[in-house]
């Protein structure tokens, strides 16, 4: 195992970035950033032996000074949506960036956690990036540090590791926002992977994909992935749930979810030579199929379009800052956050 850092460029401001690359003897590598503590690339040995990099990125930092998609992001303070841009902690309304319609999405687009630097420490097998925030910034309550650590195990897993906390109570909702495309990222459209959910059982949207608060069985519909389905067999059904959204980005809640670590799901490429599986410690994962991928230039000559790679974002279900029958996000004083979500690929 080792770790080797690279150069990746610099901040418009001119601070120097680095590229953490992490290898294992199985000939997997992750590489990954301190800017936005960003996951870059993830090669992966396949059944024939073959290599295939199997996460959307750019070849250099430049990409992610903009990043429409979030490729690769670390998402913070909180990911994914809060309704009407506002959170009431303590009885204060707490005013975020209204930014998706009338809604808050991923913090905030240009000064969230993915758009900053990070402070990287490194280990043979391992690199952690800390990142501290003031209090108000962003809208949000309390002075806060967030920290992810990147492992790789010699059992060709990812693991990543994240723990925060704060000085007032606040949101603390961080994923991790890769695209995968086990067929290799620059292979086009993912619709043709076969995906299994441990999960009975999903968030249903209103308009402004804001979760009505129920938590409601997926038989018999669409959001049915408890036994393996390709991604593309319903995806463009004309059901309400799918029209809100273009497609697939919902959130779904873990079976037995106990706050250990759990499986989540599974995905096989479509030529049998390449799986994943994935495993956290958290409530739900939000399964977005790429449906508005801004068509883009990525790194090796690639060329990102619509459901170019799929997201399984681990994370606290959307807006349960706000939703009572959620599962909480507020976190601070007493209270850590800590997480953790493994991918292992066979």
């Amino acid at each position: 195992m080792s770790v080797q850092i690279t150069d990746f460029g610099k901040t418009k401001e001119g601070q120097k970035v680095s590229l953490y690359t992490i290898s294992n003897g199985n000939g997997m590598k992750v590489s990954v950033t301190d800017y936005g503590a960003n996951l870059v690339s993830l090669i992966v040995p396949d059944k024939k032996g073959g290599l295939r990099d199997v996460v959307l990125g750019y070849g250099s930092v430049e990409g992610y000074f903009e990043s429409p998609s979030f490729f690769g992001a670390v998402v913070g303070p909180s990911a994914n949506r809060i309704a009407d841009a506002k959170v009431t902690i303590e009885g204060k309304v707490c005013q975020l960036d209204v930014n998706d319609g009338p809604n808050n999405l991923h913090s905030h687009k240009d000064l969230g956690f993915h758009k900053r630097m990070w402070r990287a420490e490194s280990s043979e097998q391992s690199v952690t990036f800390t990142i501290e925030d003031e209090d108000g910034s962003l809208g949000f309550p309390g002075n806060k540090k967030l920290s992810v650590t990147y492992t790789l195990d010699e059992e060709n897993a990812l693991t990543l590791h994240y723990h925060g906390s704060s000085d007032r109570k606040t949101v603390l909702n961080p994923t991790n926002h890769s695209y995968f495309n086990l067929k290799g990222h620059d292979q086009g459209n993912i619709e043709d992977h076969v995906l299994m959910l441990c999960a009975s059982r999903y968030t249903p949207v209103a308009e402004g994909s804001i979760p009505t608060g129920e938590i409601a069985p997926v038989a018999g519909t669409v959001m049915d992935f408890t036994a393996p389905k390709r991604i593309g067999d319903q995806i463009d059904d004309p059901c309400e749930q799918l029209l809100l959204t273009g497609g697939y980005d919902h959130n779904f809640a873990i079976d037995g979810w106990d706050g250990t670590l759990r499986p989540f799901g599974t995905v096989k490429s479509p030529d049998g030579l390449l799986e994943m599986k994935g495993y956290t410690t958290l409530p739900g994962v939000q399964f977005y199929a790429g449906n508005l991928i801004t068509p883009e230039p990525g790194k090796g000559g690639a060329f990102y379009e619509k459901r170019s790679g799929f997201c399984l974002e681990t994370q606290y279900f959307p807006n349960s800052a706000n939703e009572k029958n959620f599962e909480s996000c507020i976190f601070g004083g007493d209270r850590e956050y800590d997480s953790v979500t493994v991918y292992r690929f066979c």
